[in-house]
């Protein structure tokens, strides 16, 4: 009798699976191909646990959570796409980029100069969103000369990126340089304060959504001061510089 309910139980479930072409577990209404019931809990999938998925990092943070990506043939992983990834090497070198070195002449008409310091391209095969994070140094002087800023007017360093050669602003970090001399205007004293030295950084991190096909990133500074226009000279990427870009 035993053997008779459960093959009447089976018969059951196999004509409900073929009317609605789904299964239910914990649940007798199944409303996608496959339903889990709330009270049937999670889905383990073994492939992707600490033991046996090297992008699994539960070994070195036991508590920690990781997530889960698709691809374009719907396979699940935990592995992302990475773009690019300077990996602590200098992504970008003012050796050897002239556009990295940026002017301002004094009287700029609207006091402020823009300049693409570094382009990248990159080819999607579908619709997605692109992580983009970066790191960018600078140092800034009056001339070319490399002659300290004396006077206390204030400079404001911009960078960020253009996705296609459009006209929005993505990651958009700035800095505001200023010094602050006993004496001003000139001429100035030989005890006066000279200008902070070392680099300062621009750093950013942000998502944006891109169609399939190919993009052009161009990553841009923009040096202004107020009007009329203070000279200003800025030599980016002077230290060691760092871009990340991963697709999802």
């Amino acid at each position: 009798m035993r053997n008779t309910y459960l093959l009447f139980a089976l018969l059951v479930s196999c004509f409900a699976i073929a009317q609605t072409s789904a299964v239910g577990i914990g649940t007798t209404n199944p409303q996608q191909k496959l339903h889990l019931g709330n009270g049937v809990g999670t889905l383990r999938v073994e492939s992707l646990d600490k033991d046996n998925n090297p992008y699994n990092g539960g070994n070195l943070n036991p508590t920690g959570t990781y997530p889960l990506y698709v691809d374009s043939d719907g396979v699940l992983g935990l592995k992302l796409q990475t773009l690019y990834n300077s990996d602590g090497s200098d992504a970008i070198d003012n050796l050897t980029i002239p556009e990295t070195n940026v002017t301002l002449v004094g009287a700029d008409a609207d006091g402020k100069v823009e300049s693409t310091f570094k382009t990248y391209t990159i080819t999607t095969t579908r619709a997605c969103i692109i992580e983009v994070k970066y790191s960018v140094s600078f140092e800034v002087y009056e001339k070319n000369t490399l002659t300290k800023i004396r006077d206390a007017g204030a400079r404001r360093i911009s960078t960020y990126y253009t996705l296609d050669n459009g006209t929005r602003k993505y990651g958009q970090a700035s800095r505001c340089y200023m010094n602050n001399n006993m004496n001003n205007p000139a001429p100035f004293l030989s005890t006066d304060v000279m200008a902070a030295v070392g680099p300062a950084y621009n750093s950013s991190t942000t998502y944006i959504q891109v169609p399939a096909g190919t993009h052009t990133l161009n990553f841009k500074a923009e040096i202004s001061s107020n009007l009329p226009s203070l000279p200003t000279y800025v030599k980016l990427a002077v230290d060691t510089d760092s871009i990340f870009m991963r697709m999802y």
